[in-house]
């Protein structure tokens, strides 16, 4: 059985969330919640947040029927939503672009 949650237009860049990604992947979802717990990046906690409502839903898909101890993280992967474009004054009346990236996670969990 496998369930899954999408978190998108998370205004941290792609780059900054894998390395949040790369800590659960393949992990059981109570390792990989303390884990989180004390993981002292900002990605962290919206992370935290996808992967308790993933579990959710697993518990909904199967009407309360699997154990939530024998669920794992099967795949989490982060790919890059719309930048915000915006420009930043500079010297002689220039402007320079500032693109703030965002971030779509998906993970999906499976039971053993």
């Amino acid at each position: 059985m496998q369930s899954s949650a999408r978190l998108r237009h998370l205004r941290i860049a792609p780059r900054k969330v894998r390395l949040i990604a790369d800590l659960i992947r393949g992990q059981p979802v109570g390792k990989a919640l303390a884990v989180l717990r004390y993981t002292p990046k900002a990605a962290a906690q919206p992370v935290e947040k996808l992967l308790r409502s993933a579990i959710a839903n697993a518990e909904d898909l199967s009407k309360g029927q699997v154990d939530v101890d024998r669920l794992f993280v099967k795949t989490i992967y982060v790919d890059q939503g719309p930048a915000l474009r915006r420009f930043l004054a500079r010297a002689m009346g220039r402007a320079t672009r500032v693109n703030k990236k965002t971030s779509h996670v998906t993970v999906v969990l499976s039971d053993r």
